[in-house]
């Protein structure tokens, strides 16, 4: 369990106030201007120390991927874009983190910005997200005039300004580079890589994006240094996380705990327990819907962090955990998620613009038992032709919830099958 004096998001469920004043009460924008003192190649290095990997869900290392950056200016302005877009079904702590401590990200571009030489960063947040919209354009008023951004940040000396886009409902525009072309004006399509954006980004230029959570926590790395950071969670898989917890619990809820806490408890502790007690468990989507599912044998074990879900099979992904207890149709549930992949491919690569309907349509067939037991396997080898045949990770997305469905729930799809073909029977033979 995670210790109080441990925790990074101290105004998680709005009970504070979330302007400058109470964001500066909780130690936000607190010697900032020492923090870049600091130097770029130090911070880069203090983050690469601590371990911290991306929360958007590719858990990429965040100070690795600061250091692609150009050291040296060639002409072209640096960049950072910070993606607020959060379609991934399930998730839900990135508008949280806006609505109720907006400071906390701003203080995060201020300084991820610096160490990697960028004057502006770019926050793309979901349109949807109306009330954080409101509240991260106040922060950001509020710091310009307070001076801890713009020309002088914080009296650094630091040029670095701060603007807001809001993206049109798009899944794809989650994915790094289809944010960059939306945030140009364009069609959201994911770009081919390389090159990748740290040498072209943003209008042509070196640009980093990293997710609102992973940009938050940098400056209290900082501060509080990369062994506190490092002692939290296990070896590489380090620090707090937010876990979102929904579907079949009592208290759905949005909570930072240690990297690497034993699903069950998060779910025991966190989440009131199962609807109906553990035993009725059935399974649990432990990182949003586009990682597979993990049945309750598996979930009773399973530690919640990258390394521990990718040796069952699974992901951490944004950490959004979906329960579901034995009332729940899995197969009508992997359906709706081969459903919403299909809606919202941008049809730029064939696997998966052809591939999507065509595993939508045969789950929807599944569902009924409208199929041939063969069918499974021609299911599940669709999904490996898809999966990583596509500029972008949206294949794979949604190939993985029918992999985990086939891995461990195929003897359901088997006597829906065979369920079918029985009721049938009766009925061709009056015939």
């Amino acid at each position: 369990m995670l210790k109080d004096q441990d925790r990074i998001f101290l105004n998680l469920y709005g009970e504070r106030d979330w302007g400058l004043k109470g964001a500066r009460a909780r130690g936000i924008w607190d010697g900032t201007k020492d923090l870049l003192a600091l130097g770029r190649e130090t911070i880069v290095e203090i983050v690469k120390e601590s371990e911290l990997r991306g929360r958007g869900g590719a858990g990429f290392p965040t100070g690795l991927k600061w250091s692609f950056m150009p050291k040296d200016s060639d002409g072209r302005p640096h960049y950072l874009a910070v993606n607020a877009d959060e379609s991934e079904p399930g998730s839900c702590k990135d508008r949280e983190i806006l609505r109720n401590d907006p400071h906390i990200l701003l203080e995060g571009c201020l300084v991820a910005g610096f160490a990697m030489g960028a004057h502006a960063a770019y926050i793309y947040i979901r349109g949807e997200y109306w009330e954080p919209l409101q509240r991260l354009e106040a922060a950001i008023a509020e710091a310009y005039e307070a001076g801890l951004l713009g020309k002088d940040a914080c009296g650094s000396g630091w040029a670095f300004d701060v603007y807001v886009t809001r993206g049109a409902g798009a899944y794809i525009c989650g994915e790094e580079t289809a944010m960059l072309e939306s945030l140009e004006g364009k069609k959201g399509q994911p770009r081919l890589k390389p090159p990748f954006p740290a040498q072209v980004g943003l209008y042509g230029c070196p640009t980093t994006v990293n997710n609102v959570e992973t940009i938050a926590v940098a400056p209290t790395i900082l501060r509080r240094g990369a062994a506190w950071f490092k002692g939290i969670g296990r070896p590489k898989n380090t620090g707090t996380k937010i876990f979102s917890l929904s579907g079949h619990v009592n208290t759905p809820c949005n909570v930072e705990e240690e990297m690497g806490i034993p699903l069950k408890d998060l779910i025991e502790k966190h989440g009131g327990g199962v609807r109906g007690g553990w035993d009725n468990l059935l399974a649990v989507v432990p990182g949003g819907s586009s990682v597979p599912c993990i049945p309750k044998p598996i979930c009773d074990e399973v530690l919640m962090d990258f390394d521990s879900l990718r040796e069952v099979k699974s992901g951490l992904g944004t950490a959004a955990v979906i329960v579901m207890d034995k009332s729940t149709d899995i197969v009508e549930a992997i359906t709706r998620f081969s459903h919403f992949y299909m809606h919202e491919s941008c049809g730029q690569c064939t696997p998966c613009r052809e591939g999507t309907g065509w595993m939508y349509r045969v789950m929807k067939r599944m569902m009924k038992g409208q199929a041939e037991v063969e069918e499974i396997d021609m299911l599940l080898d669709v999904t490996y032709q898809v999966e990583g045949h596509t500029i972008c990770a949206l294949g794979d997305a949604a190939a993985w919830p029918i992999q985990g469905l086939v891995r461990h729930f195929r003897p359901e799809l088997e006597r829906r099958i065979k369920d079918y073909k029985a009721k049938r029977q009766p009925a061709v033979a009056a015939e």
